[in-house]
């Protein structure tokens, strides 16, 4: 697979096609400013992230409307793991999404935000995984 970056980004101009129909503007499962590191500048940003459908949107500000044009999208299906990484930065906080061949780094705003975006990327993991159950779902949940 090639970057994490790219494949999140796609090509530079994207249409609403790109999103699969998810109107990530209503009724998200998640919210939150998060900081990440950029793929070719590694300078730090803030940015308003948003987790609906297997799909994590992020935009430059937090007023998201139906006319709104994600940053990036991830989708969380290609992904493997989602865990702390404070060891890994040195920093507080920290988290990461990985798939087979990258690495993300996320930072929240305190150690309970940190867990509540590692639990709900973790069950959309499973979630959109291809071969899982629904018991296997509910397993994760109840997890911690």
């Amino acid at each position: 697979m090639a970057s994490l970056w790219r494949a999140a980004m796609g090509s530079t101009t994207q249409s609403n096609d790109d999103y699969d129909g998810v109107e990530f503007w209503s009724n998200p499962e998640r919210t939150g400013w998060l900081t990440k590191q950029g793929e070719y500048i590694k300078t730090w940003r803030r940015r308003w992230f948003v987790l609906k459908q297997g799909k994590l949107f992020w935009f430059k500000e937090a007023n998201i409307t139906r006319g709104s044009k994600p940053r990036g999208v991830i989708p969380v299906a290609n992904c493997l793991t989602v865990k702390g990484a404070e060891d890994v930065l040195n920093k507080q906080f920290v988290f990461e999404l990985s798939t087979r061949s990258d690495t993300m780094y996320f930072i929240a705003d305190s150690e309970k935000e940190k867990e509540d975006w590692i639990n709900s990327i973790g069950r959309c993991i499973v979630q959109h995984s291809r071969s899982v159950t629904h018991d296997e779902i509910l397993d994760y949940d109840s997890r911690k």
